[in-house]
């Protein structure tokens, strides 16, 4: 039992470090390392919270961050894929 909290503890500075490094989302970190959303949110905001305050602090920055601005991101992925489906339709010149 203990190794598999080691392991949950390594997995929470491991996904920290890569939040904070990349500026990641919670979707990218979870991506990235194979595990699922839900599992990066548990990680880096109970278990870090205790192992690594500090980094607990840097990651709950760039959380906070990506989520004042996913709106905007929403609203920008919503343009593209318009402007791509309008690029990949035909022209009727009637």
């Amino acid at each position: 039992m203990n190794d598999r909290i080691g392991t949950a503890d390594r997995r929470a500075v491991v996904l920290g470090r890569y939040i904070v490094a990349n500026k990641a989302t919670v979707r990218t970190a979870a991506a990235a390392t194979g595990v699922s959303k839900s599992t990066v949110h548990k990680e880096v905001n109970q278990r870090l919270r205790e192992i690594d305050y500090e980094l607990f602090l840097q990651v709950r920055e760039v959380l906070d961050v990506n989520k004042s601005e996913r709106h905007i991101r929403g609203g920008i992925a919503t343009r593209e894929k318009y402007r791509r489906l309008a690029q990949e339709q035909p022209e009727d010149g009637v």
